[in-house]
Parts: structure tokens; sequence; C-alpha cells
């Protein structure tokens, strides 16, 4: 599956190419449903060639012809939930299985069409759970809906030849303190070797987590509100604890679990996020909300985060992909919000938001005669005033990188 990075690659490669995109749902397992994909990609063929140009119809024909011979070996059913491809009159670029369903479509265009594709982007963000003890510790990663054990931490319990049996005692003419008895002293063992394992297992996970992935942590209560305290701050809002689960989980359980919980999460996640942004905008801070100020901050490449809500992805599919293609554009993310984040977004933002790199003060809203709107020398002229610098620094800043 592609990668948020694979795929603006390739959608800036494609950008200038006539481009056939294909998007098939591909979660049917009843045995009546074999080869229904054969059929629904006939259909959006026909459909998309009924607005192809007569000159365009052999590029078409020909990106048409290299498709199916990709897909030949594929038997009744599609592979995983999803399936899109993207072809050319002399290649195809990518034709791959991915794990969310997909809407059926196909369209003959410029470049790809990247708007669906986004939804399956959630794929790649790394879900990480430990579970984890006083003994030893787990850690699975689910990413692409797969999930592989990384990691097996074990504490150092051996506590060495430590038993009260045949221990000899010196005589005293006086009674004294006694010392802590061997339980005690591998008890406080223990102890220290956990602690231990528990700091070089976070250390550890941090890898696997990186800037955006999530983090689960289950196993028992006491060691699991143990590793979250030594959770570094920039994974707040992205970590959960889940003291119901334990170190002994099977492979499907562990599946489950981690597909349920990341669910929740990123729900959470989305919420959180766009509530930020409302209040961010309102505050006059580094978001904008609904169509103008999001598209003009697209143009503009100051957005580092685009929001849009399912239900516009939907009802305006072409907008959706233009307003995603200027992203990509500005190497800015995209995320496709759903349930109460989306419900949030359509009513303060028109069913889009941004978080935005810097703001541009005193912006004026791009109205009045043609003549006398922003033009993108204006918007320069302002961002380098916003940075206290005017255009003589400005060329100087350009002879110094030639």
């Amino acid at each position: 599956m592609l990668n948020h990075e694979k795929l603006v690659e390739l959608y800036r490669e494609l950008q200038e190419e006539p481009v056939l995109s294909v998007y098939l749902d591909a979660d049917q397992h009843d045995p009546a449903e074999r080869n229904t994909w054969r059929k629904s990609l006939d259909h959006q063929l026909d459909v998309a060639r009924e607005g192809v140009a007569d000159e365009d119809l052999p590029l078409f024909e020909e990106a048409v012809q290299r498709l199916r011979e990709e897909m030949e070996g594929f038997d009744a059913f599609l592979p995983g939930k999803g399936f899109v491809a993207f072809a050319t009159a002399d290649q195809v670029w990518y034709a791959e299985a991915v794990p969310v369903p997909m809407p059926h479509m196909a369209r003959w265009e410029l470049g790809i069409r990247v708007a669906p594709y986004v939804r399956a982007l959630k794929q790649e963000r790394a879900v990480v759970l430990v579970l984890l003890d006083s003994q030893k510790a787990r850690v699975f990663r689910y990413q692409d809906a797969t999930v592989e054990e990384v990691e097996d931490f074990r504490a150092d319990t051996f506590l060495g030849d430590l038993t009260d049996i045949n221990t000899a005692k010196r005589g005293t003419n006086r009674s004294g303190v006694r010392g802590q008895t061997s339980t005690d002293a591998a008890q406080r063992f223990l102890e220290v070797s956990s602690e231990r394992m528990v700091k070089a297992l976070m250390e550890a996970t941090g890898r696997y987590v990186g800037d955006h992935g999530f983090l689960i942590i289950g196993g028992a209560p006491e060691r699991v509100s143990q590793a979250a305290s030594v959770v570094p701050k920039q994974m707040n809002g992205r970590l959960e604890e889940a003291p119901s689960l334990h170190v002994e989980m099977s492979s499907s359980e562990v599946k489950e679990a981690m597909e349920r919980i990341a669910s929740q999460m990123t729900k959470q996640y989305q919420e959180k996020l766009i509530s930020h942004l409302v209040d961010q905008a309102k505050a006059d801070g580094r978001a904008c909300l609904g169509p103008d100020e999001t598209e003009r901050a697209l143009r503009e490449m100051r957005v580092d985060t685009l929001l849009l809500s399912h239900g516009l992805v939907e009802r305006d599919p072409d907008y959706a992909d233009r307003l995603i293609g200027t992203a990509f554009a500005g190497n800015a993310h995209v995320e496709e919000l759903l349930d109460l984040g989306a419900d949030v977004l359509e009513r303060e933002g028109d069913g889009m938001a941004a978080r935005l790199r810097f703001k541009i003060r005193n912006q004026e809203p791009p109205t009045g005669a043609p003549e006398e709107r922003s033009s993108p020398e204006r918007e320069r002229e302002s961002a380098l005033k916003a940075r206290g610098e005017g255009p003589a620094k400005e060329r100087m800043r350009e002879g110094s990188r030639t």
C-alpha cells in the first residue's frame, strides 16, 4: 500500500499525464458474488469511456488494456477490501489491494484521482501495543491491517541462591535488629529489574510509534500505570491505557483488540484535532475554517494539514480531489474525518478546515474588482512583511542561493 510520501510522489510525477484511475470495492465473500468485481470494472470503464474525447480514445484504450493484463491473475475475488490502480497508455504505475473498502470508480483525466485513497492512508498510521507484567513484556505493531510481534522483553529475575534454607547465624550476647530476609531482597531485586525493563521498553517503543502513531499499554494494572508515567509528553493524545488486556493474549485476540482500540483512538484524535482547530481559527491563530480561507491558504502553501469531512468527499468528489491535489502540491497532510469530528467540521467549516504552518496577519479577504484582489506577488510581499523582511532582503537571499 502507498504511504503518504509515495502517494504524493506519484501524484506529482503524473499530474501532467492522462491517467486512468480505478477504484473497486473488493469486500465480497459470498460465493454468489464471484466475479462481481469484473462486472463492476467493465461498467465503470464504460462510464469513463463516454467522457473521453475522440483524440484521446487510443490512449485510454491502451491504458485499459494494460490494466486488464495486470489483473488477469486475479480469481473470482479480489484480495483485500478495496482495490486501486493507476495506469497510463505506456504502463501500470500502481495496482494493489488496500485494507479498506473503496467506492466503484474509474476516471480518465490529467493526474491520478487521489481523494478516495486518503481514507486508506489511515492504515499507514502505526499502532503499537505493549503488554506487560512484572517479569516480561511483548510489543506488537499493527500497520496496513497486519499485526507483527516486534519485541519481547524479560526482566532479569535471576535472584541467585537467595533462600533462608541452611543459613547459619553467628551467636551473640546481645539482641540485634535482623536484616531483610532473602525473600525481601528477592522482591526488591525483582522490582528494580521490572523498573529497568519498563524504561528500556518505552525507549524502544518510541521507534515504532514515531511522530503520528498510537500507543496502547495493557497488562497488569500497576505496570500499565508505571509504563504510562514514563511515556514522552509528545505522545499525549496518542496514548491509551488498557489494563483489561493481558500479556498471554493470542495473536487473534491481539489483532481484534488493536483494531477495536485503534478505531476508538482515531475518532478521539480527530475530534480533539478539529476542536483545537476551531478554537485556533476563532482566536485568529494558525488555523482556518471554510472554503474561502482554506482555499487561499492552500494556494499560498501555508497548510500543514488539510481536514475534509467524509460528507464533502462524498457529495463533491471532483472538488475534494482538487483540494487534496493542491494540498499535496504544498506537501501538506490530509485527514478525512468521520462521525462526530465530521459533524463538527460540517457545522463550523462547511466540511473543510486546515492547520497552518504560519498565519499572515491583517489579511484582507479576496473581494472587490479583479484588479484590486490579491495577486501572488502581493501575497508574497505580505508574507515577507509579516516576517519583518522586504524585497531587498529577499533579493539578497535569492542571490545567496545562486
